[in-house]
């Protein structure tokens, strides 16, 4: 019992230090192990798992609407990066170069991509010469370096892994339409899959992404009430097309630059995941994700059969879709639940002496902890009821705290009071103008969120500065 509890135990709890809940969960869960180099992190086998299954799922989504995998060098030459120098700029303190290849220097220095926009618009300006070659719509699986000062794990480290679709358009409207689906797809993928709500809006000027014309944003809410930016879908117009010179002839034989869109999801969404759904016995994964949705545990294992019967139940869900899992080691039942609440497996199976003798198993959801008693053979259909409804529920609980930690606020003492006192994110009006939104930043820690594309009329006028209101934004604190 005392094992038992020491497990529990090796989870601190969210109310009393959220940062370090986090860490705990990251290290216990078994989905990181720190490395010898300063702000990298090692994926274990039950993180990188879960990174596998967000590939297949988004992979696949991206593929039903054309998308092509490729691959880009790791390596940008300092020359080509130099090309786009807002782009650049926006990245300079976070660039890794390479100096030396074996013993010698080189004539030019290279980057360790920090993002690859670069590299793509070379290849276009290669490839796209008519009309008739467009659109290219690429994406690549990869991972990007970018020198963090600070570091957490999945939420920032100086690499991580990630997807970054690069397409090339013939016309303004397609490059919008494009980007708009993909912040979509993701919003979807979200909602479906990871069960996380979000709001879906523009970035400021401010926020959007070094070089674009437009930046859209997904901004999911942690338990804590802070903000992570969890997909942006970019709008470059033809500003890397004008500096790379890519064009193309239209079917007038006139020449025209192309326009560009990327968009990109990281590792970074693992710590959402954490973040939305976690609680203090661990890490809480929604069933579509898990690497594991089910283990079984056999209670009395070494009595007559039971083993048996637990791995019979293990194969009929394996032949019916599960991931799926046998616990047979010699540990107590009461420390492989703990064990499998912590690693945040959805459900368990439970069958023991008795169970066998009903013909019955217990069937244990790892959100709510319900059991459910269900004949043997009905099994696989019986869990495949409750992780739907587990992972409902999840999204239901998470829509709910997110929604209920809206504040609409129009006078700024009482932004400022709302910010620092309750977590969450504050709707207020906004004038347009960057000093305001330096000034919220200053005052408050607080940062823009979104310019959601729901816009609602709170006042006449910006809560900062008294102007005219041009938009009603979602500010808060943010990871």
């Amino acid at each position: 019992m005392a094992k038992e509890k020491k497990l529990v135990e090796m989870v601190t709890p969210m109310s009393e230090d959220f940062a370090k809940w986090y860490t705990d969960v990251v290290k216990n869960a078994e989905l990181i192990e720190y490395s010898g180099i300063k702000g990298c992190m090692i994926l274990r086998p039950n993180g990188y798992a879960i990174w596998e299954n967000i590939q297949k799922e988004l992979d696949a989504r991206f593929k039903a609407t054309g998308v092509e995998n490729v691959y880009m060098p790791m390596f940008i030459p300092e020359s080509l990066l130099q090309k786009e120098k807002e782009h650049v700029e926006g990245f300079a303190p976070e660039v890794a170069w390479v100096t030396h290849g074996g013993n010698e220097e080189l004539a030019e220095r290279l980057c360790v991509r920090p993002t690859s926009e670069t590299l793509f618009c070379d290849l276009y300006s290669n490839i796209v010469q008519s009309y008739r070659d467009l659109p290219k719509v690429y994406n690549q699986w990869c991972s990007v370096v970018r020198w963090e000062k600070t570091t957490r794990p999945f939420l920032r480290t100086a690499e991580f892994l990630w997807q970054e679709g690069h397409t090339a358009h013939a016309t303004e409207e397609e490059a919008e339409e494009r980007t708009i689906q993909m912040l979509n797809v993701y919003a979807d993928f979200c909602k479906e899959v990871l069960a996380i709500p979000l709001l879906k809006g523009k970035k400021t000027d401010k926020e959007k992404f070094a070089g674009a014309a437009a930046t859209y944003t997904i901004e999911a809410m942690m338990h804590d009430g802070k903000a992570l930016q969890s997909g942006t879908s970019h709008n470059f117009g033809d500003g890397f097309a004008k500096a790379f010179g890519i064009q193309y002839t239209d079917s007038n034989n006139e020449l025209q630059y192309v326009h560009q869109t990327s968009w990109g999801m990281s590792t970074r969404i693992i710590g959402a995941i954490i973040m939305v759904h976690g609680d203090d016995s661990g890490l809480v994964l929604p069933p579509r994700i898990a690497p594991t949705q089910v283990m079984v545990v056999p209670i009395a294992q070494k009595k007559e059969g039971v083993l048996e019967k637990a791995n019979e139940i293990k194969d009929a869900l394996a032949a019916a879709g599960f991931r799926v899992k046998l616990d047979d080691s010699d540990k107590s039942p009461g420390w492989k639940f703990s064990e499998q609440e912590i690693l945040g497996i959805p459900a368990r199976i439970e069958i023991g002496p008795k169970d066998i003798e009903a013909g019955q198993c217990v069937i244990v959801r790892r959100d709510t902890r319900e059991k459910t008693v269900v004949p043997i053979e009905e099994a696989a259909a019986k869990l495949a009821e409750i992780l739907d409804k587990e992972h409902e529920d999840m999204y239901n609980r998470a829509y709910e705290h997110l929604h209920s930690s809206l504040y609409e606020v129009t006078d700024y003492e009482e932004f400022k009071k709302t910010i620092a006192q309750k977590p969450g994110f504050v709707k207020a009006m906004w004038c347009g103008d960057e000093a305001c939104e330096l000034k919220i930043k200053e005052d408050t820690t607080a940062t823009s969120r979104c310019i959601p594309f729901e816009q609602e009329k709170l006042s006449d006028v910006c809560v900062c500065c008294g102007k005219p209101a041009k938009h009603m934004v979602y500010w808060g604190k943010a990871y």
